[in-house]
């Protein structure tokens, strides 16, 4: 059984819960305002999670949550590519 302790919880942008940050997306705003996917989550810079799901991203999308969590505007290109990593 995994023992999960409070600094491996990272709140979810579609569900707002808090969840294992190993079972998430960490999408990063770097100093030099780029956005980028953080698939080994070490970046430096602000980043938010969201679920490895369609429904969560298209439903952070909809609602624009990523942006409004990394304080700023978001490409479609990345919701592009955050979708593309589910199919593979």
């Amino acid at each position: 059984m995994t023992n999960i302790t409070t600094k491996n919880l990272r709140k979810d942008l579609f569900s707002k819960t808090l969840i294992d940050r190993q079972n998430l997306i960490r999408i990063v705003k770097t100093k030099d305002n780029q956005i980028i996917i953080d698939l080994d989550q070490k970046m430096s810079g602000r980043g938010a999670y969201m679920q490895k799901s369609y429904e969560a991203i298209i439903a952070v999308k909809k609602h624009n949550g990523l942006a409004r969590s990394l304080k700023t505007k978001i490409d479609e290109a990345i919701y592009d590519k955050l979708l593309g990593l589910l199919d593979e």
